[in-house]
């Protein structure tokens, strides 16, 4: 029996695939899985093909990657040269995104550090929750949206 042919219903799929069914609702909506055939019940129907899509797509996020990074890879041909070079082209600006991501989580943990080391408990009023308020008190150094536009989704 063909794989492909066999029909799950969208929580079966979400079991075979470890993807929730929210999530691939979501990503029929974005555009990641083509929408699930509707049977006489109107339940979504979903091959193996679709769950083994599902399973890249999980294996894919699961490595940090922006659906926009998951969408590029599906798109792509194992079996042509030019869309192993994409491949590559696309791990190598998510590896500049994981590397930049680590520096940014090595100086957040000097500072939550720093920050740590500030109160041992022995005084009368907890300097680390003193500083946090200074630092609420003090104007942001980046504005919010420069900072969000940072993210990588």
């Amino acid at each position: 029996m063909d794989q492909n042919a066999v029909q799950f219903r969208i929580g079966e799929a979400a079991l075979q695939s470890g993807v929730a069914a929210a999530n691939i609702r979501y990503y029929e909506k974005e555009g990641l899985l083509p929408p699930g055939v509707r049977g006489d019940n109107s339940y979504r129907l979903y091959s193996g093909a679709d769950v083994h899509q599902l399973r890249f797509i999980r294996l894919c996020r699961a490595m940090d990657m922006s659906l926009h990074e998951v969408r590029t890879l599906l798109a792509l041909d194992w079996s042509r040269k030019e869309d192993c070079d994409a491949a590559r082209d696309t791990l190598d600006d998510h590896l500049q995104h994981v590397r930049a991501r680590l520096a940014e989580l090595q100086t957040l943990e000097a500072d939550l550090l720093a920050l740590r080391n500030r109160c041992d408990g022995t005084d009368a009023h907890c300097h680390i929750i003193e500083a946090l308020h200074a630092r609420a008190d003090a104007p942001p150094a980046v504005p919010f949206a420069t900072a969000a536009a940072k993210r990588h989704v």
